[in-house]
């Protein structure tokens, strides 16, 4: 239980930071960040049994790998 707590906020945490390094244009690590916080939130989700949240943590790993490619 108080494994599952720290990964949900540090997940939260990495995506707020990841949030702020794209608002500070800090490339790439804004999206390292947010791949980080993204992982995180997946491995959560996975734990707790809630499909949704994967579902989207991996699909917007995809957009933003997707992205860095383009790049």
């Amino acid at each position: 239980m108080a494994f599952n707590f720290v990964l949900k906020w540090a997940a939260c945490v990495m995506v707020c930071l990841g949030s702020l390094a794209t608002v500070m244009h800090w490339d790439p690590l804004n999206i390292l960040l947010l791949n980080a916080g993204n992982v995180l939130y997946t491995i959560w989700g996975w734990r707790i049994r809630e499909w949704n949240m994967v579902v989207v943590s991996i699909f917007i790993m995809c957009i933003y790998a997707v992205g860095m490619m383009v790049r």
